[in-house]
C-alpha cells in the first residue's frame, strides 16, 4: 500500500486551503454584487432629446443602511452637470446589463474632506453591512467591487482581489479655493491615512466597495481620481497601485 510523506500532506492541505479561500470570495462575490449600484443620470424613457444619450454612468456606489441609502464618491456626483431642462435626473442603476433598473436618487449627505457623498435613492437595494471604525492591518487581503470604465464595459460588476500594502497618509485637494476651510489647513499638519492598494482602478470604480473577502464587510470604499492624482501627480505613467477611504469615515457621514 503507497504511504504518504508529511510533504504530501503538506501539500495537499495547502491546496485544499487555497481551493477554500478561492470559494469563498465566488461566495462573498454573489453576496456583494446585488448591492453594487452604478451611479449616473437617465433622462425619461420617452423622451430622451435628439442628440443625447439615454443614460450615461458616472462611477459606482454600495447601499447601507435600510438599503434606501446610497455611499459613493463626492467627485462621482460633483463633477457632472444634469440637464433639469430636459427632465435629466441623477439615478442609481441596480441589476446588470439590459435588465438594470434606475432609480431615482437626491443627494443626502457629503463630506467634501474625505471625498464621500450619501445618496437617497426612491426603492431599496440590499445593503451590506459595514465594519468597524479601526483601520485594517498592512497585508490583510481585500477585495472591490465596481463599475471599471463605466459605459465602455457596460453595466457588468467587475471584481478585483488584493492585499493592502500600506496605511499611507494624504492630503485630499480643496475642490475649489472657496472651499478650503480651517479644518483642511489644519489637515495640512496631519493629513488623512488612506489604503493603498496592490491592484489597478479605474475611473469608473470610483465609489466601489473595498470589503473582506470572507465576510464581505466593507472597510473602505475605492477612490481612484482625487487620491491617485494626489499621490501619484508626479508620475508619468501611474502604477498599478489604487486608494480607498477607510470605512470609518462613512460612519461618521452618517
Amino acid at each position: 500500500m503507497k504511504t504518504f510523506s508529511i510533504s504530501h500532506f503538506l501539500c495537499i492541505l495547502l491546496l485544499a486551503c487555497s481551493y477554500s479561500a478561492h470559494a469563498d470570495l465566488s461566495q462573498t462575490i454573489k453576496q456583494v454584487k446585488p448591492s453594487v449600484v452604478a451611479v449616473g443620470a437617465a433622462y425619461p424613457p420617452k423622451a430622451v432629446p435628439r442628440g443625447k444619450k439615454p443614460s450615461t454612468y458616472w462611477g459606482t456606489g454600495f447601499a447601507i443602511g435600510a438599503g434606501n441609502e446610497i455611499v459613493t464618491n463626492y467627485h462621482v456626483i460633483s463633477s457632472h452637470e444634469v440637464d433639469i431642462a430636459k427632465n435629466e435626473k441623477m439615478v442609481v442603476f441596480v441589476g446588470q446589463g439590459e435588465r438594470a433598473k434606475a432609480y431615482p436618487a437626491v443627494v443626502h449627505k457629503v463630506d467634501l474632506e474625505h471625498d464621500l457623498a450619501i445618496l437617497r435613492i426612491e426603492g431599496k437595494v440590499k445593503p451590506l453591512t459595514l465594519a468597524n471604525a479601526s483601520l485594517i492591518d498592512e497585508g490583510k487581503e481585500v477585495a472591490f467591487t465596481g463599475y471599471p470604465l463605466g459605459m465602455v464595459l457596460g453595466l457588468y460588476p467587475v471584481t478585483n482581489k488584493g492585499i493592502i500594502s500600506a496605511v499611507t497618509p494624504v492630503v485630499m485637494p480643496a475642490f475649489s479655493s472657496k472651499s478650503l476651510t480651517a479644518a483642511q489647513i489644519k489637515r495640512l499638519r496631519s493629513p488623512l491615512n488612506v489604503y493603498q492598494l496592490d491592484t489597478s482602478a479605474y475611473p469608473g470604480n470610483s465609489g466601489s466597495p473595498l470589503y473582506d473577502p470572507e465576510t464581505g464587510a466593507v472597510i473602505g470604499v475605492l477612490n481612484s481620481v482625487y487620491v491617485k492624482g494626489t499621490k501619484e501627480s508626479v508620475l508619468e505613467n501611474p502604477s498599478g497601485i489604487s486608494y480607498a477611504i477607510p470605512v470609518r469615515h462613512v460612519h461618521n457621514l452618517r
